[in-house]
C-alpha cells in the first residue's frame, strides 16, 4: 500500500502497514488489533494500553476504514 509512505510518524505507519497485511493473511480483526497495540507500545513504553488502544483504533480508522489522507491525533514523534 503506497499510503504507508506518506504517514509521518514511524510508529503511526507501522500501525497501519501490520494491521493491513495482517488482515490480509487472514488475522482476525481483534487479534490484528490486539498485535498493533503490543507494537505501538513498542514504539512507546511510555503509553498506557488505554492511550495505544485509542491511537491505534483512530489511525486504523482514518486510513483504512475511512481511507482518509489528511493528518491525525496521535503521539509527538517524528
Amino acid at each position: 500500500m503506497a499510503r504507508e509512505s506518506l504517514i509521518a510518524r514511524r510508529c503511526e505507519r507501522a500501525v497501519v502497514t501490520a494491521y493491513s497485511e495482517l488482515r490480509q493473511i487472514g488475522s482476525g480483526d481483534m487479534a490484528a488489533f490486539q498485535a498493533c497495540t503490543a507494537l505501538y507500545r513498542i514504539h512507546h513504553p511510555e503509553a498506557s494500553i488505554g492511550e495505544a488502544r485509542r491511537l491505534v483504533a483512530e489511525w486504523i480508522d482514518h486510513h483504512l476504514v475511512r481511507d482518509a489522507t489528511g493528518p491525525t491525533a496521535g503521539c509527538d514523534c517524528g
